[in-house]
């Protein structure tokens, strides 16, 4: 129970970054908005005073619910009869846990974009935070929204694969193959130690192939060995990685991220093989699941389909044929946060098979990052999780 517990209409929301320029911030808008179960009515989407109001002006924000410090927002909002219930968090790496935090205490659930934190440290700390808060806190790891991906993660659950064997997880981008411009915002904070934390392209892409792999599987890791690459002069920061994977039970797998493989655009694919039968996912055409028998026939399974399951069938919007993307699997994370929210307000349970990546897998994910940089200082060698 929250102090929003009488509550009703849609979630009021309110967004920290995410101003003119920042790709991410109107992809949470848009994405909160398409189920119009969210109402974006605050927001500090600028430290520079300026351009938050003209941001905030931009998206329709009224002038008194606009902010150009998070920690006055979060103050003036708590107090409000009508302020926000949720904040969607999507500034940069290092500044996650100081924002989060403050809306965390004052009993404001927290939607934060991936990952976590920059750092190993700054996860605990935003972890304990959380648990000390009667608030929820939910990652957009969004991948893990797409229906077909519910779809693979149910018919390994049920064992139609057998017992698991081998995983191997890619994303591959070619955007950071060169020095950048000089005002490519974007590229400027991701290639910056001290904004985006241990890891390059490992903290930006590989914890997405990394959250997308524990969720589908269920395996759990305990070992990886890992080798990073600077391959762009005198970045500080990988934008390559190849980790070797070790799970509990003797399956092994393979994680490949990197974001200067030319002609890549943005190429996150999954493969799992098991005794009994292999799947493969892709992103890019993430309508179809590919499941082979061994010695089979491959199904080509589509979203939305008579043969999907009711798990993957909750997540979609339109009758199969009509492809759904990246933005409905980016909104079936916030629908997921709305009812876990809603059941929130009067103290429900939460609904059966609602889920969202969670604090737990936040620090999970860059638990990996700090253990593959860990591991690539020293030659590649096996390090434990």
């Amino acid at each position: 129970m929250t102090r929003f517990a009488d509550r009703t209409g849609p979630i009021r929301l309110g967004m920290v970054g995410g101003g003119q320029g920042a790709m991410i911030g109107a992809v949470h808008r848009m994405a909160a908005r398409l189920d119009g179960q969210f109402r974006l009515v605050a927001g500090a989407l600028s430290s520079t005073e300026e351009k938050a109001r003209a941001s905030a002006e931009a998206v329709g924000l009224a002038a008194d619910r606009t902010y150009s410090d998070y920690v006055e927002m979060a103050r003036r909002e708590a107090r409000l009869k009508d302020g926000i219930e949720a904040v969607a968090v999507v500034v940069p790496n290092h500044m996650h846990l100081p924002v989060a935090r403050e809306f965390l205490k004052r009993g404001v659930h927290v939607i934060c974009d991936k990952p976590l934190t920059g750092t190993l440290a700054d996860a605990k700390k935003m972890q304990r935070a959380a648990e000390a808060s009667d608030a929820l806190f939910i990652l957009t790891h969004n991948y893990t929204g797409y229906p077909l991906v519910r779809e693979a993660q149910a018919r390994i659950a049920r064992g139609d694969l057998g017992e698991l064997r081998l995983v191997q997880v890619e994303y591959a981008q070619d955007w950071l193959a060169e020095e950048p411009a000089d005002d490519n915002k974007q590229a400027a904070w991701r290639t910056d130690p001290a904004r985006s934390g241990a890891g390059g392209a490992t903290g930006d892409i590989g914890t997405h192939a990394w959250n997308l792999m524990r969720f589908v599987t269920g395996l759990v890791p305990e070992a990886l060995a890992a080798d990073l690459q600077s391959f762009v002069p005198g970045r500080a920061l990988d934008d390559n990685a190849h980790v070797m994977l070790r799970f509990a039970g003797g399956a092994r797998g393979m994680l490949w991220c990197s974001q200067v493989a030319a002609g890549e655009e943005n190429n996150l694919s999954l493969r799992v093989y098991g005794t009994k039968a292999g799947i493969e996912w892709r992103q890019e055409n993430p309508n179809q699941l590919f499941v082979t028998p061994l010695g089979g026939t491959t199904e080509i399974v589509t979203r939305a389909s008579a043969a999907t399951t009711e798990g993957s069938r909750r997540l979609t919007r339109i009758p199969p044929g009509h492809p759904e993307g990246f933005l409905e699997a980016f909104a079936n994370i916030y629908g997921e946060a709305a009812q876990a929210i809603t059941a929130a307000r009067t103290g429900a349970p939460l609904p059966d098979g609602v889920t969202y990546p969670s604090i737990a897998d936040g620090v999970e994910g860059v638990a990996f990052v700090d253990a593959c940089v860990r591991s690539s200082k020293r030659n590649a060698a096996w390090v434990t999780l």
